[in-house]
């Protein structure tokens, strides 16, 4: 006798089967602020929120989602806070912005934190809270910014973090060895000048580093922390 699937997960199949194809559209239309056609993985999902997940502390967290998309990391996010943390989703693109929060209102993943969670249509450098954050996960493709603009997201990014905070973002392998050979020459010395930029915040204060393999593409993950004084 065949299996069935349970209504809640056919459910939860059909609303990630929208994201992807909201993703994929808005992708091709506007690439340069998202860096893939395709969501982040659960395997990245799950580094990324690793700061979340795995602390020893009850204290409430403070949380700022930079780049949500379509909130595959957010349905992370939303899984491991605790009683009392609050999250802000950031997402410049505004319908995306719009179909995240029809999630945080109606998807069942967002049920045990939905009131401590808001969503925000605008870039990541206009949203910031009293008292800092204590960590922010980004999902922005500094591979597609130039280097003044990625300077000035990590500048906000340190700005609003709580001292001790943490910041995880990631990149995708190969990107630039990829530009090195097919694209055009100014493309890959913007991607360079962009790199050095990212480079230099995680010498300054990086903390460790991991690959993501299952993801599409593969992906590298850096953990920052902010000194304490």
């Amino acid at each position: 006798m065949a299996a069935t699937q349970s209504p809640t997960h056919a459910l939860r199949f059909d609303s990630r089967l929208r994201d992807a194809k909201l993703f994929l559209r808005e992708a091709v239309r506007t690439f340069r602020a998202t860096g893939s056609v395709v969501p982040s993985s659960p395997a990245l999902a799950a580094a990324l929120t690793r700061h979340l997940s795995d602390r020893t502390g009850t204290a409430p967290m403070a949380i700022m989602e930079g780049g949500a998309g379509t909130g595959p990391v957010s349905r992370a996010i939303a899984r491991h806070m605790g009683p009392e943390d609050t999250a802000d989703l950031v997402e410049t693109n505004a319908e995306m912005a719009a179909h995240l929060q029809g999630l945080v209102e109606s998807d069942t993943g967002f049920d045990t934190a939905r009131d401590r969670i808001r969503v925000h249509a605008a870039p990541v450098e206009e949203v910031s809270r009293d008292g800092g954050y204590d960590l922010i996960i980004s999902g922005l493709p500094f591979a597609n910014f130039t280097a003044e603009e990625v300077r000035g997201v990590f500048e906000h990014y340190f700005d609003v973090l709580k001292p001790g905070g943490r910041l995880s973002f990631f990149g995708y392998l190969y990107t630039k060895e990829v530009k090195a050979v097919i694209a055009p020459r100014e493309d890959y010395l913007r991607q360079a000048r962009s790199g050095w930029v990212v480079e230099e915040y995680v010498n300054r204060y990086g903390t460790a580093t991991e690959r993501v393999v299952a993801n599409v593409p593969p992906a590298w993950i850096h953990h920052l922390r902010k000194p304490l004084d």
